[in-house]
């Protein structure tokens, strides 16, 4: 037996894909166990009806779906398939579905899957039984299909076993044994198993194993219809169990797949089902199996009026038989991958569908044999991405019930989330409730998007109307906002973004073992540096300030870098981290009269020489102490002026009554986003991710290889020569033409990348979009195209930064006033 002792808890498709891709990778020495029989156990696999759409706004959801397909393809059991290529169709029957197949075609292309648009007729001609009168067209991808799911698991169980891998079937797992903040090993029914590494792939069951070594994990099982007609005189003689392709009527929330001379019908319309993990029957105790509760009929009955409407053939037909089944639900909608915060060696693979299970079987045996995964960009799938709130029993509850409700629906990029909300505000909130703010929320946190207060601004700017898409959520008061901060100055709410302290005697050399850049510097500085991972992908951009010579504070994007800089602390104690987010909280004060406003009030030099770019101190602003760095996301002067909470709204009231007279305003996050593209600034998960490196993102000026090693570093040398894609700044000169992210990018008729980030640019008077294009593509003034719904988009390949290329603004001596 080779590698360490691994145990995983669940055989269904997720734990067989895990045990199958970690032993191939030489990893024998595993166990797997479940509660049921094999290779049908109960779970949500053992009744899932198998639709395999690749469709998603998720690049990442994607891809592990593709590779999905691509292993079930491979797969047989005693010769029968484990996927049967049919392809999936999607039908519009309203105006604002078709135009949301538009966009789904744009990802699906983006992500570089074959897809195609289809008419009404070329629907019909795929699918037969489709009413054509109600179809206004379609999408079809043809390498989606059906998923054995159960055959699935018997194939993965095959190849496993002949590795030496064991499945031991009717084990249930009563403890996950863990001492010291490691675990060591499961506790069954028929007794304890030693282990190194426990991976959790209990699916529905997931929360109450997880629960056993001391982990919280956000995951509501829920209740989903399923019913199969009986026989459809239309298919009568049909002896293979699919042909047409699998379908989906997302105006409806409704999917069908064939089966034989019937079909399975799949709705999500209903009311949400939620059942706790705790409550759902044994193996032993269940009708049929735990994952399957009684078909409630009232609750389909809306479904099959439908259906007989859109599929006019199954009039002739009857609901044979229906269930409702548990699938698994979380606030994002996304899966949960990742290691315990708290329990070294304790891991989860949960909320998993079928769809992408092969792909994170993937995904996690090479995150535990390599400690990294190389195939996949998982940062959207981080276990560790929640903040605390978003781990409580009623917000698990609230949100996972949403995204059952939402799952079909057509989601605006800057869609408000639901119930629960407020949720967190930061100590600025009720200032800017009095100005009209119109919030969005960012981690939790309330955050202007802008300030109706601002609208008188508009008159006489000429601000651009974007399309009706990109209008939503949107005011010209962006565009008032943005000009009038690069004119005179503004207030803008940055407490959303997270702040870490790094400190001890250690601090210093930790940093930079961490970072590529050079952060063991004086008291003051400031550094803008980047987290690798061992393959020299990007984890996270960050900003690191040095506030005394065993103090840090750093600018993080999320959980996970704090997860991160955790698991690396050195043994001996020497280096601690903490989130200081929830008690302090942040202004950037930006603008060319950003200094008229905060000099008279501090009592330090705040002159171009007293704090020089990327430098921090500690000051007084009238009463209230703050640390002051000089940075700016927007490009303009100014400050990050941070301070503890309870003096926040003190911190405001005494900036912005400098202000206003001057002319200073409030601003959001709209302006913000327009500004920080006129300067070319990055936005990590957006921007760039784990798959691209810093040469490719145009950050090597943030790697520092005249330093000592960093982690990342050696795969990154081998990577600086190969640069074969780069993200690149793209202008748009139809003002109306605003894009949102994530349009394919096209060369001619190929597709050849895609958009991250788009705004307007108020100051440019063009609209901006960065994109990752192949090197040969990203030459100034090449010519592309943005597929945006069913139009071609003209964009130009410009120089970056488009505003103030020379840095005056930001660094600049003088003060200048623009009124």
């Amino acid at each position: 037996m080779a590698g360490p002792r691994v145990v995983v808890i669940g055989a269904g498709v997720v734990g067989a894909a895990l045990a199958d891709e970690i032993s191939e990778r030489g990893w024998t020495d595993v166990t797997v166990v479940d509660q049921g029989p094999l290779p049908a156990t109960g779970g949500s696999t053992s009744h899932a009806p198998g639709l395999v759409f690749q469709t998603n706004a998720s690049k990442t959801m994607t891809e592990l779906a593709r590779y999905t397909v691509e292993k079930f393809r491979s797969l047989d059991v005693d010769g029968k398939p484990c996927f049967l290529q049919v392809g999936g169709l999607e039908v519009a029957t309203t105006p604002e579905r078709l135009a949301e197949l538009h966009r789904r075609h744009g990802w699906i292309t983006a992500w570089g899957v074959e897809a195609h648009l289809l008419g009404p007729q070329e629907c019909v001609e795929r699918h037969p039984l489709l009413d054509q009168d109600k179809v206004l067209g379609g999408l079809l991808v043809p390498t989606d299909g059906l998923a054995k799911a159960v055959l699935a698991v018997e194939a993965q169980i095959r190849r496993s076993r002949a590795r030496g891998v064991r499945f031991l079937a009717r084990h249930e797992v009563l403890d996950v044994l863990h001492g010291a903040g490691r675990v060591t090993g499961v506790l069954t029914d028929h007794g304890e198993l030693p282990a190194d590494i426990v991976v959790c792939c209990a699916g529905i069951w997931g929360p109450k194993v997880a629960r056993m070594a001391g982990m919280d994990l956000p995951l509501t099982p829920l209740a989903h219809q399923l019913a199969w007609t009986g026989p459809i005189p239309a298919l009568a003689g049909q002896t293979e169990e699919a042909v047409r392709p699998i379908l989906r009527h997302q105006d409806a929330d409704l999917y069908y797949r064939d089966r034989f001379d019937g079909l399975g019908i799949g709705f999500y319309g209903h009311r949400p089902m939620p059942v706790a993990a705790d409550d759902i029957l044994s193996v032993d105790d269940a009708d049929a199996m735990p994952s399957v509760l009684k078909f409630t009929e009232d609750d389909f009955a809306d479904a099959w009026s439908e259906t007989r409407s859109l599929l006019p053939a199954t009039r002739r037909a009857e609901i044979e038989e229906g269930i409702n089944g548990l699938f698994s639900f979380t606030p994002d909608g996304l899966p949960l991958l990742g290691q315990s915060p708290d329990v070294q060696g304790f891991w989860v693979a949960e909320a998993v569908w079928v769809t992408h299970s092969a792909g994170v079987g993937r995904a996690v045996a090479e995150w535990l044999v390599d400690g990294h995964c190389s195939s996949f960009d998982l940062h959207e799938c981080d276990v560790n991405r929640f903040e605390p709130h978003q781990l409580a029993p009623e917000y698990v509850l609230a949100r996972d019930c949403q995204n059952f409700v939402e799952v079909y629906d057509i989601l605006h990029p800057l869609q408000p989330s639901g119930h629960p909300r407020p949720i967190r505000t930061s100590p600025f909130h009720t200032r800017q409730q009095d100005l009209g703010a119109f919030f969005l929320e960012a981690n939790g946190w309330e955050r202007p998007q802008w300030y109706e207060a601002n609208a008188a601004l508009t008159e006489g700017r000429g601000i651009p109307v974007p399309n009706d898409w990109a209008a939503r959520y949107w005011s010209p008061v962006v565009g008032a906002e943005a000009q009038v901060t690069r004119e005179t100055v503004a207030l803008y709410d940055m407490t959303a973004l997270k702040r870490l302290e790094v400190a001890g005697p250690g601090a210093a050399a930790f940093l930079e073992r961490m970072s590529t850049g050079k952060v063991d510097k004086s008291v003051g500085s400031v550094t803008y540096t980047l987290l690798l991972d061992e393959g020299g992908g990007i984890r996270s951009d960050i900003t690191v300030a040095r506030l005394s010579p065993d103090l840090f504070q750093v600018g993080a994007n999320g959980n996970v870098d704090l997860d991160r800089l955790r698991r690396h602390l050195p043994a001996d104690g020497s280096v601690t981290v903490r989130d200081i987010t929830p008690g302090t909280c942040c202004i950037g004060l930006w603008g060319p009269l950003a200094r008229h406003v905060l000099q008279p009030l501090a009592d330090a030099d705040f002159s171009n020489d007293g704090l020089k770019y990327f430098r921090a101190r500690r000051a007084h602003i009238g009463s209230v102490p703050v640390t002051a760095m000089r940075l700016s996301y927007v490009g303009e002067l100014g400050w990050e002026l941070y301070t503890t909470a309870d003096l926040g709204l003190k911190l405001w009231d005494t900036l912005w009554q400098a202000a206003r007279p001057l002319g200073g305003i409030a601003a959001g996050r709209g302006a913000f986003n327009s500004l920080r593209l006129e300067k070319g600034y990055r936005s990590f998960g957006t921007d760039m991710t784990y798959e691209h490196d810093p040469y490719e993102a145009g950050l090597a000026f943030a790697v520092k290889l005249d330093k000592g090693d960093f982690v990342g570093r050696a795969a990154l040398e081998r990577r600086r020569a190969d640069v074969r894609r780069r993200l690149t700044c793209l202008t748009i000169d139809d003002p109306r033409a605003v894009v949102m992210g994530r349009e394919p990018v096209y060369d001619g008729d190929r597709a050849v990348g895609h958009v991250t980030s788009a705004a307007y640019g108020y100051t440019i008077g063009k609209g901006i979009a960065y994109a990752w294009l192949p090197a040969e593509l990203a030459t100034t003034g090449n010519t592309v195209h943005i597929g945006y719904f069913d139009q071609r988009v003209e964009a130009v390949v410009a120089d970056e930064p488009l505003f103030d290329p020379t840095m005056s603004r930001l660094r600049g001596r003088n003060d200048g006033d623009t009124r």
